[in-house]
């Protein structure tokens, strides 16, 4: 099956035929190039400034995002001089939910464990308006060079940027962390309507390519709460062996994790699945989030709100 000059793999057709239940919609909304989104940076701006300078392409309120728009002709907004010194950021619309899910506060101490290339970052960092500390981490070295550039670009003053291990850096932070973000690598199913190159990378095998690590870091992650400290372990995949198997397994090692429910004002979110595979998972797994690209013209996304138990974050 075809959209677009693509032509989807029957083993993806099979995959997700027996997963969404509105298939076709799923389908042909995977098949329309996304529209160009951004997000105002308010440690450099205000949002009434970013609209007033912006004004010529017209932008769009993300209706549960107060700082995010789209954009129906975004071509070159990356060229803009307006993100060049980071007044705005050029980020897809689901890449802001996670941070919005987590919610971190001024003078709090965030884990951001795989942070490159910073747009989760960066946003954190100005939802936190500079105070407490932001630790951004991400093992590429390569990918860490691109995340100081978009750390300084954006002024984020609260954030110090390392190259560790996840596991490593985890257990050197354990206990202490009020809020962590697990953005973890994945097959990157969600990036297939920007990028005819994930749709030739697709396989079935992919996923178990990255279910270990992401396993591994999930589970680091939680460690480095302290108690009553919150997670949000996210994708950009629709895999359930990358989604919710990953949850499941942390459930089973961690049995006192708390899965919250999640969600934003506007945003249309459905609940993860609670069997995959002939297995059934925890019930508490049900509780996970999916936000698909029929329901909001944004990328696919998995985002799980995870807490551990004791006193409430501050």
């Amino acid at each position: 099956m075809s959209g677009l000059g693509r032509r989807f793999p029957a083993a993806f057709i099979d995959r997700y035929s027996r997963l969404m239940p509105d298939f076709d919609a799923f389908l042909e909304a995977m098949q329309r190039p996304l529209r160009r989104t951004f997000r105002v940076n308010t440690l450099k701006t205000s949002r009434a400034r970013a609209l007033e300078l912006l004004a010529d392409l017209e932008p769009e309120p993300l209706p549960w995002c107060d700082v995010g728009f789209v954009l129906d002709r975004g071509e070159g907004v990356g060229l803009r001089i307006e993100h060049f010194i980071g007044l705005i950021y050029v980020q897809e619309a689901a890449s802001m939910i996670p941070p919005l899910v987590l919610e971190p506060r001024p003078g709090e101490r965030v884990l951001d464990l795989a942070a490159a290339p910073g747009s989760k970052t960066t946003q954190m960092a100005a939802m936190m308006e500079n105070q407490g500390l932001v630790i951004a981490n991400d093992q590429s070295a390569g990918r860490v060079r691109g995340l100081i550039g978009n750390v300084d670009r954006a002024g984020c003053l609260n954030t110090v940027v390392c190259r560790m291990d996840g596991g490593v850096l985890a257990r050197a932070v354990a206990g202490s962390c009020d809020r962590v973000l697990v953005d973890a690598p994945c097959s990157s199913e969600g990036t297939i309507r920007k990028s005819a190159e994930a749709l030739d990378r697709w396989s079935p095998d992919a996923s178990r390519k990255f279910a270990g690590l992401q396993k591994r870091l999930i589970l680091a992650g939680y460690e480095a709460l302290r108690p009553g400290g919150v997670m949000v372990y996210s994708t950009c995949t629709m895999a359930p062996a990358e989604n919710e198997a990953v949850v499941a397994d942390l459930l089973r090692r961690r049995p006192d994790a708390l899965v919250r429910e999640a969600g934003l004002p506007g945003l249309k979110m459905r609940p993860g699945l609670t069997s995959w595979d002939g297995e059934d998972l925890p019930e508490a797994v049900g509780r996970c989030r999916r936000v698909l690209p029929q329901d909001n013209d944004t990328e696919p996304f998995f985002v799980t709100l995870i807490q551990r138990p004791g006193h409430e974050a501050r």
